[in-house]
C-alpha cells in the first residue's frame, strides 16, 4: 500500500497535499525533533510553521500538509495532516522577538531569523496557520513510509507516492534509551533529553567523560546522589558555559558526553570518588585534560 491511497481514503486528493519531510542534517537535531512532537508541541509547531523561500512557495499552493520526521535510518514517521488555513508575513525581527522561537533557537543552537534573512536576501518569512486534522490521526507515530530520494524536504504528494513500510502497533516518536555503554550524546542532545531517557540516567551513578569537540580536550566527572548522571549532565549544559573552572571557558553545546563506568546505586560516595580519581589518572586528564584537581 502507498501513502496516497491513505490520503484518498481519508478524503484528500494528493494534488491538494504537500509532504513535509522534516530532516535536520545533524542526527542529534533529528532526535530532538522527535522528542518535541510529544513533549513540547508548541516548539514543534513553531518549527514547522515557517520555511525558506522554495518550500514556502509550495505550501502556499496547497490546502493540506502531511508532516513526517525522517529518522537516522531514513525512515519517515508520520506526525499528522494539517489544514493550511492561510499565513501572515512576519519580519525577521518580529520572529526573533517571539518567546517560542527564542526557546526553539536556544534548544537547537540555531541561527537567528535576522541572520537567515541576510543570507537569503529576504526580509522575513510567511508563518502558516496549520490546523491539525482528525483524518489519519490514529496513525500518528505509527505510520512509517519510505523516504523518497532527493534533498528537498517539501514535496508535492502526487509526485512522491511513498510506499508504506510499517504501521506499528504502538505510537512512538522517541526511541527507547540505549544501554549505558551506548549513551553517547552531544550537548544539544543532553539539553533536550526526552523524559524517558532522563529517567534512565537518574537511575545510574558512575563515572562519565566529556570531550570538547572543538579540540578534543577531556574532562572526567562523577555522579551520585538523587539525580545521579542525569543531574550532572543537565547541570553541565544548563548555561552558556561549563560549570567547572576549566569547562567555564568553553561552550557546552560542543561537548560530547559518555559513561565510562557504572557503580552500584548504593555505592558510598568515597567509592565513587576513588573511581573518578582512577579514571583521571588513566586518561591523564589532569596533565593534558580539563581536570585540574
Amino acid at each position: 500500500m502507498r501513502f496516497n491511497q491513505l490520503l484518498q481514503m481519508a478524503g484528500h486528493m494528493p494534488s491538494d497535499v504537500a509532504i513535509m519531510l522534516h530532516m535536520p542534517s545533524a542526527h542529534d537535531l533529528r532526535r530532538s525533533l522527535l522528542e518535541l512532537v510529544d513533549e513540547a508541541p508548541d516548539l514543534f509547531a513553531a518549527y514547522q510553521d515557517n520555511h525558506p523561500a522554495n518550500p514556502e512557495a509550495t505550501l502556499k499552493r496547497r490546502k493540506v500538509a502531511a508532516s513526517f520526521i525522517v529518522g537516522d535510518a531514513g525512515e519517515s514517521r508520520f506526525v499528522g495532516l494539517y489544514a493550511i488555513e492561510g499565513w501572515h508575513e512576519r519580519t525577521a525581527e518580529e520572529l526573533d522577538a517571539e518567546p517560542v522561537r527564542q526557546a526553539l533557537m536556544q534548544r537547537f543552537r540555531d541561527a537567528r531569523f535576522v541572520d537567515l534573512a541576510v543570507s537569503a536576501r529576504k526580509s522575513g518569512r510567511a508563518v502558516f496557520n496549520l490546523r491539525a486534522l482528525p483524518e489519519l490521526a490514529e496513525l500518528r507515530g505509527r505510520l512509517i513510509v519510505q523516504r523518497p530520494a532527493g534533498r528537498a524536504y517539501v514535496r508535492l504528494a502526487e509526485n512522491f507516492d511513498m510506499p508504506i513500510v510499517e504501521i506499528a502497533r504502538d505510537a512512538r516518536f522517541v526511541p527507547p534509551p540505549p544501554g549505558w555503554d551506548a549513551f553517547v550524546l552531544t550537548g544539544a542532545e543532553v539539553r533536550s533529553l526526552p523524559r524517558i531517557w532522563q529517567a534512565r540516567l537518574r537511575e545510574w551513578r558512575g563515572i562519565y567523560l566529556i570531550v570538547d569537540q572543538a579540540d578534543g580536550a577531556r574532562y572526567v566527572g562523577s555522579a551520585y546522589g538523587e539525580e545521579n548522571i542525569a543531574g550532572r549532565w543537565l547541570a553541565h549544559v544548563a548555561g552558556d558555559a561549563g560549570v567547572t573552572v576549566e569547562l567555564a571557558k568553553r561552550d557546552p553545546s560542543g561537548f560530547r558526553f559518555s559513561i565510562l563506568e557504572l557503580v552500584s546505586p548504593t555505592a558510598a560516595v568515597d567509592t565513587v570518588l576513588a573511581l573518578e580519581t582512577s579514571w583521571k589518572n588513566r586518561l591523564h586528564t589532569r596533565i593534558w585534560g580539563l581536570n585540574k584537581n
